[in-house]
């Protein structure tokens, strides 16, 4: 079964890039604590992360950096946001693949834009494996099962994931 994916490098211009990267890893942004990754099942000790929520379907813009996204969304072109999430996996010593996950059981777009370029990756269920690599994003259907890593190469893997309609 083949997972219809796009990956599009150099997504943004430079500035655009560099200021977003710039703002997520300042000393003012905040990063939440996570003991889990993929479920509430996975009690794997190694398999936490940090994140950041900007926008909630439920609840609308949840950060005052929502507007730090702007030239990803406005390239997203999208009709309907469902949530925007920013993940921080910190180096562990190893490689941690984490649980196989949907981000929803309906159907909807997904986008994870990588902030750097590290040795983690995001596997599709075809075994398609998708490198950090930063200023890339990955354009793919979040509602079949996939699963992230850590890296081995860096301080942190950090991304951006966006779901839409």
């Amino acid at each position: 079964m083949d997972i219809k994916h796009t990956i599009k490098d150099n997504f943004l211009n430079e500035a655009d890039y560099k200021s977003i990267k710039n703002t997520m890893l300042g000393r003012d942004f905040p990063w939440y604590f996570t003991n889990t990754v993929a479920s509430l099942r996975d009690k794997h000790k190694f398999h936490y992360y940090f994140s950041h929520v900007f926008f909630m379907r439920e609840e609308g813009i949840t950060s005052r950096f929502f507007k730090t996204l702007s030239p990803i969304l406005d390239k997203l072109k999208l009709k309907a946001l469902i949530r925007v999430k920013a993940n921080l996996y910190s180096y562990q010593g190893k490689i941690e693949e984490h649980q196989k996950h949907v981000d929803y059981p309906f159907k909807h777009k997904g986008a994870l834009f990588s902030l750097n370029t590290c040795n983690g990756f995001t596997m599709l269920m075809n075994n398609t494996k998708i490198k950090s690599v930063g200023n890339r994003i990955l354009l793919f259907d979040p509602s079949k099962p996939h699963y992230s890593s850590t890296c081995t190469d860096a301080t942190a893997r950090i991304n951006i994931n966006f779901n839409y309609f």
